[in-house]
């Protein structure tokens, strides 16, 4: 994958890192199933496109099809770097940093977070409207993030590379909308 990094090199040091933990829940439509890696990509009410990992305990997962609405819940982390990527970063745009864990004091107990990630991502749609920003990790994923600083999603720029921690946890609901 190549990176438009012209953004990034304009990018101000005025932008601060930001970090947030939030419990999401939410209702989409399955745009794409991974049934080996239980990867489920579902696009919302509003547009914004989620990719997230079913977790084990999600029950009735080989019973859900492209097409259908579903409801689901998880956790996530994100720490955003509003910085030119190192050379290191651009030759490795994907880090694992650190392998599934249980929850830390800020989340609910028992929790399971994903592996927590460090990627080079880019800004595919920004929506003033609703204050979202949705990225494209190296790997095609999407996620869709909440923006709660306006001054901030303003300085933003679709195409602009942002050296992106996440974590999430594994999805620990997931139900589907009967008509």
């Amino acid at each position: 994958m190549t990176f438009n990094l012209s953004f990034a090199q304009e990018a101000k040091n005025d932008m601060p890192t930001k970090e947030k933990v939030a419990y999401v829940e939410l209702m989409g439509t399955i745009k794409e199933i991974n049934k080996e890696t239980r990867e489920i990509t579902v696009i919302g009410s509003e547009g914004e496109l989620h990719t997230f990992t079913a977790g084990e305990d999600v029950k009735r997962f080989d019973e859900i099809a492209v097409g259908e609405v579903i409801t689901f819940g998880f956790y996530k982390f994100l720490k955003a770097e509003f910085r030119k990527p190192t050379e290191e970063e651009i030759a490795e745009p994907l880090m694992v940093i650190a392998d599934a864990e249980k929850a830390g004091m800020d989340m609910e107990p028992g929790v399971v977070i994903g592996a927590m990630v460090k990627a080079v991502v880019t800004i595919q749609v920004i929506n003033l409207t609703y204050m979202y920003v949705t990225i494209k990790g190296p790997q095609g994923n999407y996620t869709t993030i909440d923006v709660e600083d306006e001054e901030l999603i303003k300085k933003l720029h679709v195409g602009q590379v942002v050296i992106m921690t996440y974590g999430e946890a594994i999805a620990v609901s997931l139900t589907k909308v009967e008509d």
